[in-house]
């Protein structure tokens, strides 16, 4: 019994079964697949795989669907079961942990995160309950929290971490890069400690030497000293580096959130993937409104709902409660909303804030932007459990790194790692 390939006028191959009868070949076509399932066909053969497994591996290569990444508008649902991975996969350590966003997306790319590094002197209790819900989440890949700063952690030689892992991630500590943290000049105000967390990652890249180094921070995080020294201990180590100011809103997610990123590697050249179609936050959120609690808008999210139906026709609109932006504080449906920011959630106390942005709906019905409708506009896959605290659940959707940038990013550069084995 033998199987043979025939080219199509279509991205796919025809399969056709052959066998011989009284010494002549007969066959019949068994169908079209796609080319990436002939090589463990052939593999199949040589390992002298019986007929019937060999049909059943077809037949299960053709019912395969198109993976729900490639709409990623489209598919904000698709991500309620929550990843298995294999013993194999490969590993990741990641700095400045929060409660798991790029952890998140690391799994659903099917990494696997092993440590995590979360500890903020300076809110010493949010930071215990955000490592608390890490543990929550990623516990069962054999995740382990560390609930040490990454300056302690250098100071300690790294212990027990693996070395030369797959994946190394840090988001260093951002306020004093932040727009609200900005001097005159229009640089960041860096501080000793900003200095010293990242001496920290830039002895975990010379000490751990992970195979991609990623980091993900503020716009003005650039122009640091702290940027250059990572940069310099990436170059001495001998990775490629690319990085780049990227749009968030360009990969899918329903929020414009400029970040700027960075991916580095060994053996081989990585880059930052390309986008893809962009999202509206009324298409990410709509089967979740009636759900929302009824609100009523402020003065100033009065004002400026007048002043935007002034000039344009009623249509869904998001109106933040809080803070003070150069964007207009309504957003039209059809386009992503602002960036989520931590103080939306909590007020200057850090205690809760019972409503942080509102959603008006043309026939004035108002609803309050619900956590998991945040979530959602972050980039949050729905097997991801929050804390029922809004403070801790707010702050680890604001300090995140969206998870649904990370899937399409870590997917991206295990593709490219892929590539250059064979």
């Amino acid at each position: 019994m033998q199987f043979a390939v025939n080219f199509l006028h279509s991205p796919t191959l025809d399969i056709s079964e052959k066998w011989k009868i009284n010494g002549a070949w007969k066959g019949k076509s068994i169908g079209s697949i796609a080319p990436g399932a002939v090589p463990m066909i052939r593999t199949l053969q040589q390992q002298g795989a019986t007929r019937e497994n060999i049909i059943a591996f077809i037949k299960r290569a053709k019912s395969k669907k198109t993976s729900p990444k490639l709409d990623v508008c489209k598919n904000f649902d698709d991500t309620k079961l929550k990843p298995v991975l294999p013993d194999y996969a490969p590993i990741a350590v990641v700095l400045f942990a929060g409660g798991g966003g790029i952890e998140a997306g690391m799994v659903q790319a099917g990494i696997r995160p092993v440590i995590a590094v979360e500890f903020d002197p300076s809110k010493p209790e949010l930071s215990r309950a955000i490592a608390f819900n890490h543990h929550r989440n990623f516990s069962e890949y054999g995740c382990r929290v560390v609930q040490l700063t990454v300056q302690e952690v250098a100071r300690l030689g790294f212990i027990g971490f693996p070395r030369r892992p797959d994946y190394l991630h840090a988001s260093p500590v951002c306020a004093n890069f932040s727009q609200a943290h900005t001097a005159k000049a229009g640089k960041g105000i860096e501080t000793a400690d900003d200095l010293t967390a990242t001496l920290a990652v830039a002895e975990a890249i010379r000490q751990l030497q992970p195979r991609v180094f990623t980091l993900e921070n503020v716009l003005r995080y650039q122009n640091s000293q702290s940027f250059v020294i990572i940069l310099s201990a990436l170059e001495l180590k001998g990775y490629s580096v690319d990085y780049s100011v990227v749009n968030m809103a360009d990969f899918g997610l329903p929020q414009a959130r400029r970040r700027l990123v960075l991916v580095a590697s060994r053996g081989c050249r990585v880059a930052l993937p390309s986008g893809t179609t962009p999202c509206g936050w009324y298409e990410a959120i709509a089967h979740l409104i009636p759900t929302m609690a009824d609100s009523q808008l402020l003065p100033k999210q009065q004002q400026a709902l007048e002043k935007f139906l002034a000039g344009n026709s009623p249509t869904p609109l998001l109106i933040e409660r809080v803070g003070g932006r150069t964007e207009s504080k309504c957003k039209p449906g059809h386009l992503p909303c602002n960036t989520i920011l931590r103080s939306h959630f909590t007020d200057h106390k850090g205690c809760n804030r019972s409503k942080f942005a509102d959603i008006w709906l043309p026939g004035g019905t108002v609803k309050s932007l619900s956590i998991q409708g945040a979530a959602i506009l972050q980039g949050f896959p729905s097997w991801y459990e929050f804390p029922p605290e809004t403070a801790t659940a707010g702050s680890i959707i604001g300090y995140s790194v969206p998870p649904l940038f990370a899937t399409q990013l870590f997917t991206s550069v295990q593709s490219i790692l892929k590539a250059a084995i064979v």
